[in-house]
């Protein structure tokens, strides 16, 4: 982990709990936050908050004691490296559920969690017989970084991620489940849902993949966790070990290295290596590259009709090189 000045500090948190008006909370966080000049994605439902912000470091007890003067002794991780800044602007938004996790929650106890076990009891728990270690995140995360014989899901999101989960561990109620993902969110609900169908030693990574990092870093303990962590704001990535275990999706180097397409009526999420970001122009495809070298009113177009075929959120679908639109159209 390499620790690069900056005049901004990025954490995430998240708690699960009881919140009477959400729109009531939205507004009076806006109103402390945007003063402070704090800028990150922030979600509210009536089942807690979820949230990732980037905030000045002149600001850090400020913010740090107003979010636990709603939220008491809520746990904040702090990123493992901040490079370019995290985030443009401040979002807060009002959602049904924290995480599209497709969890039928009235029909299971959402506290009857896991076990929440620090780095070293995690590590023993991976050497005893028999122990599952479970990736909770999506493929294009684990892509780049994940603990050592874990389970890998192949889904794009996690909603299809538990179910593929679930299929894959039939059978096993009686091992030793770890779960992990990358702040602990995911793993909150989902260690639930599986004591709920049955599986009787469920484990969880307290803090996620963020909180193992400071450990192992200030522990000194050899890191189980290969490779980068994938994060959700502009980095993209920070590194948690210097292995590089995914490839670029175009020429196959060695490459952990994420990007979205330059077209932005494409935006699929990809690796790709110094050489083929010339040699693609920053696209994903040569078809992608090409619309970029129309006139703008042109590539509008093109991101209407791509829209309206496979529709605003077609980019999830579009994680994975090479495929173009016309491969997938021929298919649908």
């Amino acid at each position: 982990m390499n620790a690069v000045q900056s005049s901004r500090i990025t954490l995430s948190f998240y708690r699960y709990v009881r919140v009477e008006d959400p729109q009531d909370l939205m507004l009076r966080l806006r109103q402390a936050w945007e003063p402070w000049e704090v800028k990150g994605r922030t979600y509210i439902a009536q089942e807690g908050i979820n949230a990732q912000v980037n905030v000045p470091l002149q600001y850090r007890a400020d913010f740090c004691e107003q979010v636990r003067s709603i939220f008491p002794e809520i746990p904040f991780k702090f990123a493992l490296e901040e490079g370019e800044e995290a985030f443009r602007k401040l979002k807060i938004k009002v959602r049904k559920k924290l995480v599209a996790d497709g969890l039928p929650d009235g029909s299971f106890d959402v506290t009857n969690v896991g076990r929440h076990l620090d780095a070293e009891s995690f590590h023993e728990a991976l050497e005893q017989p028999g122990t599952l270690v479970v990736d909770l995140r999506n493929h294009y995360e684990s892509e780049v970084g994940h603990f050592k014989n874990a389970l890998l899901p192949e889904a794009n999101t996690f909603r299809d991620a538990l179910p593929e989960v679930l299929e894959k561990l039939q059978g096993q109620e009686d091992s030793k489940i770890l779960l992990y993902c990358t702040g602990g969110i995911r793993c909150e609900k989902a260690s639930a849902y599986f004591r709920h169908k049955g599986f009787k030693d469920v484990n969880q990574l307290h803090g996620g993949i963020i909180d193992y990092a400071h450990q192992v870093s200030e522990k000194g303990l050899d890191s189980c966790f290969v490779g980068k962590n994938f994060v959700f704001d502009q980095r993209l990535g920070e590194r948690v070990t210097h292995d590089i275990i995914a490839h670029c999706h175009q020429c196959g180097a060695l490459d952990d290295t994420h990007t979205n397409c330059r077209f932005e009526g494409c935006n699929r999420l990809f690796l790709q290596c110094s050489n083929c970001l010339q040699d693609f122009d920053g696209c994903c495809s040569r078809e992608c590259q090409s619309i970029m070298q129309r006139p703008k009113e042109d590539r509008v177009l093109v991101q209407h009709e791509w829209d309206k075929k496979f529709g605003p959120d077609h980019y999830l679908s579009r994680t994975r090189i090479p495929e173009t639109y016309s491969e997938i159209s021929e298919r649908t």
